[in-house]
């Protein structure tokens, strides 16, 4: 009886530790299973971190404005008689540009010279007289004053006619005009605007820290939104003689070649002026910079094998970023590899998986190419 009991008790056991045996194996399975959906590898871009070029740069954005530029009016009041140009126009300098009604300032005019004539005809004769004291001095001195008198008020009256006629003060293009034939213009009325346009003008503010950095005649480039992808050349022509007391800025314009004139003014552009001198130095694309609270940094994969790594986080430092890369003084080596991309959720030694069918382009002076 004892026996029987001691087999069947061995039979129990042998069966409950198979039963434990298959439930511990399942368990281990889902946890490893739970595990991996838990933390299943991250699909990433990266690049190889490599050297290249680099000069530091100033940034700023500024106006555009013309060398000469300026609202055109008269100086007298009347109305419009002639329109000696059309929108748009290049004129030069001195060309007449509109005519107001000037007959009766013209007759004045020409009363006036009348006169003067006349009181130099008596001056003449005073003078040729006074030789055989046939006039007294004071009779030759007083037909003088008179004729200077006449002179001075023919010239007054020219100054007057001469208002109202608008020539073109400088050489330039001009907008759109503002007024038409007939009309009553009152002194100051805005007729035209002309604009010098070839070279032009951008002004812009800097930091005074930076006036160590810049000096005459310094290389600056421009860009537009009107032109993407287009840089223009200048140089820095001045600089302000006083620095801004309320925002510590100092005012710096640069003076930039316009044949053909597409450049206006009033346009925004943003600016870089190239300082210190070139350098090699670790470059890479500006995605791959992830901005934290404590500093930037990157992510780089560790351990790369078959495509997959894991991701190490490296706090890095920083130069001015250059259109779309930037440069890495302390962080980063060439050859290592750097997520450029899908980076944002990763923590250290998170999985990633590598993808880079689909990288974007990176560069320093990105341009803009018609597909």
């Amino acid at each position: 009886m004892i026996k029987r009991m001691t087999i069947m008790l061995a039979v129990m056991g042998v069966l409950f530790a198979g039963l434990y045996g298959v439930q511990t194996f399942k368990d281990m399975m889902i946890r490893k299973a739970i595990g991996a959906m838990k933390n299943p590898p991250q699909t990433v871009s990266t690049v190889v971190a490599v050297t290249a070029p680099w000069r530091s740069t100033l940034s700023s954005v500024g106006s555009l404005r013309a060398v000469n530029g300026a609202d055109l009016a008269l100086q007298a009041s009347g109305i419009v008689q002639s329109i000696q140009f059309s929108s748009g126009d290049e004129v030069t300098e001195g060309q007449p540009l509109l005519q107001l009604v000037a007959s009766d300032d013209v007759a004045k005019l020409q009363s006036l010279q009348a006169i003067a004539e006349n009181n130099a005809i008596i001056v003449k004769r005073d003078e040729e007289q006074i030789k055989f004291n046939a006039v007294s001095q004071a009779t030759l001195d007083s037909d003088k004053a008179n004729l200077k008198n006449a002179r001075a008020l023919v010239e007054q009256q020219k100054a007057i006619v001469e208002q109202k006629t608008l020539k073109a003060p400088f050489a330039g293009r001009l907008g759109i005009r503002a007024v038409d034939i007939g009309q009553f213009l009152s002194a100051g009325t805005a007729i035209v605007t002309l604009q010098s346009l070839d070279p032009i003008y951008i002004d812009f503010f800097l930091p005074q820290q930076a006036l160590a950095s810049i000096v005459i005649g310094q290389d600056v480039t421009a860009t537009v939104d009107a032109f993407p992808g287009e840089r223009f050349w200048g140089r820095i022509s001045a600089v302000n003689a006083k620095v801004d007391s309320a925002s510590r800025n100092i005012q710096v314009r640069a003076t930039i070649r316009n044949n053909p004139a597409r450049l206006l003014p009033g346009m925004f552009a943003k600016v870089e002026i190239d300082i210190g001198k070139q350098e090699e130095i670790v470059t890479v694309p500006l995605t791959s910079i992830v901005n934290n609270a404590y500093g930037d940094l990157v992510y780089l994969v560790d351990g790369l094998h078959d495509g997959q790594g894991a991701a190490r986080q490296m706090f890095v430092k920083t130069k001015p970023a250059k259109g779309d890369r930037i440069a890495v003084t302390d962080g980063i080596k060439p050859g290592e590899t750097v997520m450029i991309a899908g980076q944002i959720k990763l923590r250290n030694g998170s999985p990633v998986k590598i993808d880079n069918s689909h990288v974007p382009l990176a560069e320093v002076a990105p341009t803009v190419v018609d597909q």
